[in-house]
């Protein structure tokens, strides 16, 4: 339910994100807005979002619109889950377990990333049945062994394997702002921080974030030390036998995240996945990167329609969440919008997102003419 109290302030994301960052240090803030090389990748989502145009339909019999949809053989009160976003606990301070809880009570999918602040124990607890265990992929697989076997333990029935991670990325904004984690406390950083007063009070009250998911397999030895185990870890492709392994492992649904070809997309469902997530990692890995609205069709079009496909990157609004569900998309991911609600209005901002996503696609199926999310796909208009 849209919050009374925060709604003239904060009417929609857009307004959210602009009370929302400024209270952010810039180090950490850089590290969220940001996206990689010159941002054309960043831009491009998000025109190649406004570019698809929806045709409206009014002399028809619609039924007040359904949201629902199920994602992984769970239902979902609407199409859209928060994407799996790592540090969430050093961007806003609470923010990664007032998402979870906004989430769980409003029937929605959360997404856990493995480098979350949180254990996943924790978010488990309150997330609710659409709960799913993202995993970036460990070199050794008895490491991947363990947090598969963990998420499993904590009741996390899917798994969401990101693969567009092949190797570190430089991001200009975060190596000029001075970004680290653990954070290091330089004069530059620690001005940043008295500017933010707010943030500084939330983190004295709950200490320096960790990765809580990952501590348990980290080696002893210094910060420095184990970011260079984690670096090393994390280097390479997962091919298609990293996959199939993963596979064998894991008794749930699985589900590969970060495909922008309909090729690999492919591949992913040949190793045993069960759905995709069509994404360009909200800008933030290849400048040159296609926009994932821009390759859905042909991603749906390759796997057919049984086959369950996700979208995510420069989604906004419900309007974005329609469009990407016209272009092909089951369901879509949310990310850096939870965390800035969360930023703006604290541990309510989450769930008064969630309420205004849901209000803005009900509103945009009534425009259109349709009761169904399956009556947006083909909703698209072009000349």
């Amino acid at each position: 339910m849209i919050d009374p109290a925060l709604d003239r302030r904060f009417p929609d994301a857009a307004a959210m994100e602009a009370a929302g960052v400024p209270r952010i240090p810039r180090f950490v803030r850089d590290y969220m807005v940001g996206g990689i090389g010159a941002e054309v990748g960043l831009a491009r989502n998000r025109s190649a979002l406004d570019a698809v145009a929806l045709m409206p339909r009014y002399v028809v019999e619609c039924a007040v619109p359904d949201l629902s949809v199920t994602v992984a053989g769970v239902r979902w009160a609407a199409p859209f889950a928060v994407a799996p976003m790592g540090l969430g606990g050093l961007i806003w301070p609470g923010a990664e377990l007032a998402i979870a809880r906004a989430m769980g009570a409003a029937g929605l999918g959360h997404v856990l990333s493995t480098v979350s602040t949180t254990a996943m124990e924790q978010i488990a607890l309150l997330a609710g049945a659409g709960r799913i265990f993202q995993l970036y992929s460990f070199a050794d697989p008895e490491i991947d062994a363990a947090l598969m076997a963990r998420a499993q333990a904590a009741g996390y029935k899917v798994l969401m394997v990101t693969v567009d991670v092949p190797g570190a990325t430089r991001r200009r904004r975060d190596i000029q702002s001075g970004l680290s984690f653990p954070p290091r406390f330089t004069l530059q950083t620690l001005l940043q921080i008295m500017a933010c007063p707010r943030w500084a009070m939330g983190q004295a009250g709950r200490g320096i974030p960790a990765f809580q998911n990952i501590l348990p397999v980290l080696p002893k030895g210094s910060v420095t030390e184990q970011a260079a185990f984690i670096g090393a870890q994390l280097e390479g492709h997962i091919g298609p036998a990293r996959l199939a392994r993963i596979r064998a492992v894991w008794p749930g649904r699985l589900i590969v995240k970060g495909v922008l070809s309909s090729e690999d997309a492919a591949v992913a469902l040949d190793c045993g996945a069960d759905g995709v997530v069509v994404s360009n990692h909200g800008g933030r890995q290849l400048d040159a990167a296609p926009a994932s609205v821009e390759v859905l069709p042909a991603i749906r079009d390759r796997l057919g329609e049984g086959a369950l496909v996700l979208a995510d990157s420069g989604v906004r609004s419900g309007l974005d969440i329609a469009r990407m569900l016209a272009r092909g998309a089951d369901a879509v991911l949310i990310g850096r919008p939870f965390l800035q609600a969360a930023a703006a209005a604290g541990p309510r901002g989450p769930a008064h997102l969630a309420a205004v996503l849901m209000a803005e696609l009900r509103t945009t199926m009534g425009q259109l003419g349709m009761s169904r999310l399956d009556d947006l796909r083909g909703a698209e208009w072009s000349l």
